[in-house]
């Protein structure tokens, strides 16, 4: 039975060690090897103070650490915070400060960009994958840390309502806000999807998202879930590569937002272009336009394209189921597995067919509110756990 959501990763590994896991850039790891790294960084973060609950960020680019991390905080027993190592200096001191996080995890290359803040907090706890000249007094070299560490898992003390991750908003609209989601929620969430998206142990699933950014958090968590592989990109800026990466790696599953997709119907106009192996196209964060479904099935002959429908704040609201993309090009289909979607006027009741109306969302997916906002939480959340969308 699955309490928590490192529980995927641990029956993974005992039913398949040597499968592959993970494929970046040259790295290839096993779920062996991917165990072997999480569980000695839990390790080594609980040498270092960290506790049931604690926050741990993890800043960095879109690499195996990066995902390996993830596990690690998981099974010191803290809660991951992913932030995108686009972020600036500014928006990076409100997350730390915001999500009082007690250690954090990152790279060389963002050593600018973290070490004026972590001598600023000297409680903070820096472990960096490389030595660097600009390097915090208090930061450690990461594989430093690791070297003595066990590699078995160490005793778990969360339950499924303790927190699991803190995903912060973009904050375009103001200062970013941390969605909290439970083991719970975010375990249900990943079965849900995984029912849908009919997802397999067979399956490659190809990530040019960032962690950071739930869409391509969820491609690794589905991926270890299913017991598949993922197929980690740092980003679709070399479409040419990615493409190579699609074809010789056999990815089966090609998850991607309108932007990625436009790039991708205009190299094929350039030169055709035909993925045989790709079975399932994904589309979330922006509305798929209805004229890239004919244009996406000339390069993925095979594959059904869902369309969806999401929010930081329940992962996913609604999916088209495939089969229909073609009668309703412009829906947002139906609730996901296990949950209520609701179109309501002002007094709460359903608006009829044609009317405008807001989306409410029911279910377990939805998150437990806002780290440290109260009244933003309130405002959000509905009696009965509902979210809504206005």
């Amino acid at each position: 039975m699955l309490r928590l959501l490192q529980d995927s990763l641990l029956m993974s590994v005992a039913r398949h060690p040597e499968r592959t896991a993970l494929i970046a850039g040259n790295v290839r790891m096993s779920y062996r090897e991917v165990t072997d790294y999480a569980c000695r960084l839990a390790h080594a973060l609980r040498a270092r103070g960290v506790r049931r609950g604690d926050r741990v960020a993890i800043f960095m680019d879109n690499t195996w650490q990066c995902a390996l991390s993830i596990y690690g905080v998981l099974l010191a027993g803290g809660v991951f915070v992913v932030i995108n190592a686009q972020t600036k200096r500014d928006k990076l001191a409100f997350i730390l400060r915001d999500s009082d996080s007690r250690a954090l995890l990152s790279e060389a290359n963002l050593v600018r960009v973290f070490a004026p803040l972590a001598e600023q907090m000297p409680a903070l706890r820096v472990l960096c994958s490389a030595e660097f000249k600009a390097m915090p007094s208090s930061a450690e070299r990461l594989d430093d840390a690791l070297a003595d560490m066990p590699s078995t898992a160490p005793p778990q003390s969360a339950i499924s309502l303790d927190l699991a991750s803190l995903i912060y908003t973009s904050g375009s609209t103001g200062e970013p806000k941390g969605v909290m989601h439970t083991h719970q929620s975010m375990l249900f969430v990943l079965q849900s999807l995984v029912e849908y998206l009919r997802l397999e142990a067979s399956d490659r699933l190809l990530c040019v998202l960032p962690l950071a950014f739930d869409y391509g958090l969820y491609q690794w968590l589905m991926s270890v879930h299913t017991g598949a592989a993922l197929v980690l990109e740092r980003s679709f800026a070399y479409p040419a590569q990615v493409l190579n990466v699609l074809e010789t790696e056999g990815v089966t599953v090609f998850p991607g937002v309108p932007t990625v997709f436009a790039m991708l119907l205009a190299a094929h106009e350039r030169e055709a272009l035909s993925f045989v192996k790709v079975r399932r196209v994904t589309n979330t964060a922006a509305a798929l336009p209805s004229n890239f479904n004919t244009r996406l099935r000339e390069i993925f002959p095979n594959a059904d394209i869902y369309r969806m429908y999401g929010l930081t704040e329940c992962k996913r609201v609604s999916y088209l189921p495939p089969e229909q993309i073609e009668q309703k090009p412009e829906s947002v289909g139906i609730a996901i597995p296990g949950t209520e979607v609701m179109v309501l006027d002002e007094a709460g009741r359903p608006v009829q067919a044609g009317e405008v109306g807001t989306l409410y969302v029911r279910g377990s997916h939805v998150m437990l509110g806002y780290w440290n906002q109260p009244e933003k939480t309130a405002h959000m959340l509905k009696p009965g756990r509902f979210v809504y969308c206005g």
